[in-house]
């Protein structure tokens, strides 16, 4: 007998003599029922089916399509690649036509002969699993550009989600975030991942360099156009045609320098120290910063014409301490890295360092965090790192032990009173939000203690 798991199948149907003959037709799948649109919406939560067969006609209006139009749209809403196959009654093309519309993959009119319809899901399921093996062979042609980025964060996956979508536009960003966030990997992901990755990436820091020579150092200059300018060089912007342009810690660029960027950002032309010349630019600007730009704004330190001009698409880069998971994910990654570029062996973290990690607030965000685990990696006796190597003050017990049960009944009681809240109180609402079916509902309520 095969062990191999069998791929599930959903049936919608709420005629139970022929809910019973579909299964026993098509028994060489995990075949799922379903009565209703909750029931239905809850399996495609609990299982993912690839290919779903499905009546029109549904409680609690059996002789409409209504409900069965509706649930089309949900299944397709919630999984786009999910083959639907729609039963509709004899001379009934008018709704199989708009079944089709909405992104069915084919239609049958009962009575329908189960072979047939047989021939029909396997059909979905190779045409299913061919746009898969598709998608795959896509993203190994075309890594993603972000794939250095470590992270498990909801809200640091939002950001490279972000940077992802505006990749291809040659619209100016500007991400904010604190020192240490990764602010020039996501802009260097976001070049990689766009069209002008085949192009230069060049990088200046503006609180780096000196004012009297920043100007230089990004416009560049003519031969003797100053003492020691003994040939023409191009500055940092016209190296960069036709790439990308990051320019770190821009809040800290001098006033002068502010109208000289608003300038190009506005003509798409640069003139060099002691030039005469206005040469055409095409880079994408990439800005960064520390700071609160609005409130520089408002002490009179940046121009408000230049912040609209960067400020076209803004994406705020949470602090490591709000990323939760990512403290320890980062810190295993890192031991790999350094015990690897030290010849140290295979090393891994302790328990108790591990809780050390998550327990430390890490203001220099994932810079402190690399720095702590290269030294750590040095001064660690055996293939063991543990509490007193990572070497920070903080008490390990802060962190508290995860409970599983807990966590669980907590987030299972947000969902249910935020489900219920939305849904005014009303529990078939409240079921339909969460994807759940009605009696699965009112178990959790009463386990949770919720009325």
């Amino acid at each position: 007998m095969s062990n191999e798991k069998l791929r599930p199948l959903l049936i919608v149907e709420d005629d139970p003599a022929l809910q019973k003959q579909l299964r026993w037709s098509f028994d060489q799948y995990e075949t799922l029922t379903a009565g209703d649109r909750e029931s239905a919406l809850s399996q495609i939560h609990r299982h993912n089916p690839a290919v779903v067969t499905m009546d029109l006609g549904l409680p609690p209006d059996a002789d409409s399509v209504s409900e069965g139009f509706r649930l089309l749209e949900q299944i397709l809403a919630a999984a786009p690649d999910t083959k639907v196959i729609v039963l509709t009654g004899q001379n009934d093309r008018t709704n199989a036509l708009r079944a089709i519309g909405l992104g069915a993959y084919d239609f049958f009119a009962k009575p329908f002969e189960p072979e047939l319809l047989l021939l029909t899901i396997d059909r979905a399921f190779r045409l299913y699993d061919l746009q898969q093996e598709n998608r795959r062979l896509q993203s190994a042609q075309h890594p993603d550009a972000l794939a250095g980025l470590i992270t498990r964060s909801p809200e640091m996956l939002r950001v490279c989600r972000t940077i992802e979508k505006v990749a291809g536009s040659n619209a100016t960003v500007l991400l904010l975030g604190e020192s240490g966030t990764g602010k020039e990997v996501l802009a260097r992901g976001l070049h990689e991942a766009s069209p002008r990755k085949n192009e230069r990436f060049v990088a200046i820091n503006c609180a780096a360099i000196p004012d009297n020579l920043l100007e230089s150092e990004l416009f560049g200059y003519e031969k003797g156009a100053f003492t020691g300018a003994a040939k023409t060089t191009p500055g940092k912007i016209e190296s960069a045609d036709g790439g990308t342009l990051m320019l770190d810690e821009i809040g800290d660029l001098p006033h002068p320098l502010q109208a000289k960027l608003l300038r190009f950002l506005q003509e798409r032309v640069v003139e060099r120290l002691g030039g005469r010349q206005e040469i055409p630019v095409d880079v994408r600007i990439v800005c960064a910063t520390h700071q609160d730009l609005k409130t520089l704004i408002k002490e009179g330190r940046f121009r408000e014409d230049l912040f609209y001009r960067l400020a076209e698409i803004i994406i705020n880069i949470p602090p490591l301490r709000q990323r939760q998971g990512d403290a320890a994910l980062l810190a295993h990654a890192f031991v790999r890295r350094f015990a690897n570029e030290h010849n140290c062996g295979s090393m891994t973290l302790t328990e108790d360092a591990v809780r050390t990690i998550e327990a430390h607030p890490w203001p220099g965000n994932v810079r402190e965090l690399e720095n702590c685990i290269k030294r750590a990696v040095i001064m660690a006796d055996g293939a063991q790192i543990n509490r007193d190597d990572i070497g920070l003050e903080n008490d390990a017990e802060q962190s508290e032990f995860i409970d599983l049960r807990k966590i669980r009944d907590d987030a299972e009681r947000n969902a249910v009173v935020t489900a219920l809240g939305r849904a005014n109180g009303n529990v078939v609402r409240a079921a339909e939000i969460l994807g759940i079916s009605r009696p699965t509902l009112y178990d959790l309520m009463h386990r949770l203690g919720l009325k």
